[in-house]
């Protein structure tokens, strides 16, 4: 999954900043978006900010954490 960064306004007027939603592609994300703030306007998204999980899931680096060893 990927992280999306989105930047919004509300149906309020409101501005929203630095919303990070996971998603399997942006439109999974807005709609997810769109379950939290109907109505809401999207002013700015970016993609894949951050680190990833996925990154620090291989063996070694599980056993070593489990160990407490440096890579």
């Amino acid at each position: 999954m990927t992280k999306y960064q989105f930047r919004i306004r509300t149906r309020n007027g409101l501005s929203v900043d630095n919303l990070n939603i996971l998603g399997r592609d942006q439109p999974d994300a807005e709609r997810k978006l769109f379950q939290m703030y109907p109505g809401a306007e999207i002013v700015e998204c970016v993609e894949g900010l951050g680190s990833s999980r996925e990154e620090n899931l291989d063996l070694s680096g599980i056993l070593a954490l489990i160990s407490k060893q440096p890579d």
